[in-house]
């Protein structure tokens, strides 16, 4: 049976539980179990390489002792096991304190996780589907780890105030061009599933990982936040499955929580993959940790104020933006200053309003910066939906070849021999400045639509409101005269 379809067939158990109701509360409860055996199969490959490694995971709760046999524990037994025993364990695991001790991430994993499932045989049904897959098995953790990411795409159909899934081709063009290395110290302040995270792994084991050695290093410096207890729990799992040793580094926090200038120069870091979420307005209080001229209950905002604070002399970041944020006054027109000033923001890749649906209809950009020098000149590169196509979808999403031209177009990592042409331009800071830092900069090559000589269609407008009152008149007739009989 393939992984895809043992996925299926377990989403096709659950909803015959009538504890589970809908896909957040399936996928948090795959979570879990998944994480078990993920963890289990890792812990069984270390106790092999490694002299004197132990499992975090007391051997009672293993999942070789209580789930690996297909006729073992099940019904209320294992319900009983499960919630009066297995759960309230593993919250209370008692931590070291040391670092890369994997009791903190399975501590943290189970912290905000629950059993929904009522029945105990239907959790053994799944128990076992979730058993046949080998996560040593490099390939069929792949092929799982593509599964996991459409679970995840679907998940992200629940999402409200700006915490929309980033679409595969927009995180992997996004690093591809900031071109992470391992040792950089990279940070994902609100990292949601794990998106950026799992490009940037794949994209420096394909290109810079040749050692032990630079892969120890690599994991050493992820850094990551999540606010929210399902997608951090989704992301922990998310890292073990791409096999990062100790994901601990995936914090369960607001970043913003944290005064501003408490974040000290040694915290300072060389890279920044986010999509911080946007139109949503952070709770009260938080504004507070900024500085006054920052300070706003939008969160997009928030986060680039603190973006540019903990970005390196010489650190990079590419970030996700809405149109709002280009063309916003007061707190964003002065971010867009302090922006400039602090950083060479180099590049910004405009994006079609449909790249985000069916979770968002709202134009966003990509903002491609570097800290340490201050802008002179913004190149901008218009991205459209194919020809033949009017708008991105569900069924018809953004790919990864339709953002090669921008990246043929790019330059390389030194941006060298840009070029204007119908999709791109480029505008001097001076020119910002005189705008009162406006970023919202249309395409001066696009030929704007003919819509057609102004009276004509004022005419047409005058005819079809006659028309519409005319049908009108007869449906009240029609009323009128059905009511009387």
């Amino acid at each position: 049976m393939s992984v895809r379809t043992i996925v299926k067939t377990i989403q096709d158990i659950m909803r015959k539980d009538s504890g589970v109701d809908g896909d957040a509360q399936r996928l948090s409860q795959l979570c879990w179990m998944f994480f078990l055996k993920i963890i289990d199969d890792q812990d069984q490959e270390l106790e092999e390489v490694q002299a004197g490694y132990r499992s975090p995971i007391p051997p009672q709760y293993q999942w070789r002792h209580w789930a690996a046999d297909p006729e073992g524990i099940t019904g209320d037994a294992l319900l009983a096991f499960v919630n009066d025993d297995l759960f309230p364990t593993l919250k209370t695991l008692p931590l070291t304190g040391l670092p890369g001790d994997r009791r903190r991430v399975v501590r943290g994993v189970f912290e905000d996780a629950y059993n929904y499932m009522k029945s105990g045989q239907l959790m053994r049904q799944v128990v076992n589907k979730i058993a046949a897959v080998d996560f040593n098995d490099l390939a069929e953790r792949r092929h799982f780890g593509e599964i996991y990411e459409q679970l995840l795409n679907d998940l992200q159909n629940a999402g409200n105030a700006g915490e929309y899934y980033t679409p595969r081709a927009v995180t992997s063009f996004m690093v591809d061009r900031i071109d992470p290395r391992p040792g950089e110290i990279l940070f994902d302040p609100a990292c949601g599933t794990g998106g950026f995270l799992t490009c940037a792994i794949r994209h420096m084991r394909d290109r810079h990982v040749k050692r032990p050695d630079d892969e120890r290093r690599m994991q050493a410096a992820l850094r990551a936040v999540e606010k929210k207890p399902l997608p951090h729990m989704l992301c922990t799992t998310n890292m073990l499955l791409h096999g990062v040793e100790d994901p601990g580094f995936v914090r369960h926090d607001n970043t913003l929580a944290r005064p501003y200038t408490s974040w000290t120069q040694s915290e300072r870091v060389d890279v920044i993959l986010t999509n911080p979420p946007f139109g949503g307005k952070e709770e009260d209080g938080i504004e507070s940790n900024f500085p006054v001229h920052f300070r706003t209950r939008e969160t997009a905002d928030l986060f680039l104020a603190l973006i540019i604070r903990l970005l390196k002399p010489g650190g990079r970041a590419a970030v996700v933006l809405p149109d709002g944020s280009l063309f916003g006054e007061g707190v964003k027109t002065r971010l867009k200053e302090h922006l400039m000033e602090e950083c060479d923001l180099h590049t910004i890749v405009r994006l079609p309003n449909s790249v985000f649906r069916p979770y968002a209809s709202i134009g966003t950009n990509l903002l491609f910066f570097e800290k340490g020098r201050p802008t002179t000149e913004t190149w901008y590169w218009e991205h459209r939906v194919p020809a033949g196509q009017k708008a991105y979808s569900m069924t018809r999403p953004i790919r990864q070849e339709h953002l090669d031209d921008c990246a043929d177009w790019w330059g390389g990592a030194k941006r060298k021999g840009r070029e204007e042409n119908e999709r791109a331009w480029r505008v001097p800071v001076d020119q910002v400045k005189e705008r009162g830092w406006n970023l919202d900069i249309k395409n001066p090559h696009a030929v704007a639509d003919d819509h057609g000589d102004p009276e004509t269609l004022a005419a047409d407008l005058d005819a079809a409101e006659r028309d519409v009152a005319r049908l009108r008149d007869q449906l009240k007739a029609i009323l009128a005269e059905a009511l009387a009989r």
